[in-house]
């Protein structure tokens, strides 16, 4: 598949066949987001996969009861390390939060490209999760993903983007 078709056509994901993802699949999504740039070459990026059938039912009321996470055979947990100290610019420590979401959309991109479906969840318990996952105080939980391949046929290209024009300036800001 061409990188703009997968671009393109890339959907969240909220309903999952329960078919197993083969070892190979889940490297090459894995490694995509292995390989993504982060400022300074910190790499601050972990994730946890979560596999257990059990431990992804505890999740979903740590992600405000979004039950179709536990319906894909992998969830994935993405964090990233506190950044001691101020990198430069006006983002300081919270530029982890960039580098870690970088590394995300490398994973939800290269998921489509094997035929995954994600859905990228931000609205979760984060002091629970770091509690549930074991996560160390230096770390933060940035977003998760059910992993798996959806039912039916979700990745249709979307229609409801804004124009490059209502988006893009020449020079300056003009919109």
């Amino acid at each position: 598949m061409n990188f703009y078709e997968v671009i393109k056509t890339r959907r969240s994901v909220r309903s999952f066949k329960p078919d197993p993802i083969p070892d190979a699949v889940l490297q090459h999504v894995l490694n995509a987001a292995r390989i993504a740039p982060s400022g300074g070459n910190r790499q601050p990026t972990r994730f946890i996969l979560t596999r257990d059938e059990q431990r992804k039912k505890q999740l979903v009321p740590l992600c405000n009861g979004q039950s179709f996470i536990s319906q894909a055979p992998v969830v994935v947990t993405a964090c990233g390390q506190d950044i001691r100290g101020n990198r430069g610019g006006y983002m300081g420590k919270l530029s982890m939060l960039v580098d870690v979401a970088v590394a995300f959309d490398h994973l939800t991109l290269a998921a489509r490209a094997e035929g995954l479906g994600t859905c990228w969840i931000g609205s979760f318990d984060n002091a629970g999760i770091k509690q549930f996952l074991k996560i160390p105080d230096d770390f933060q939980v940035v977003a998760l993903t059910p992993l798996g391949y959806p039912e039916g046929d979700p990745f249709i290209e979307t229609t409801d983007r804004l124009p490059l024009d209502q988006l893009v300036c020449e020079e300056e800001w003009h919109l």
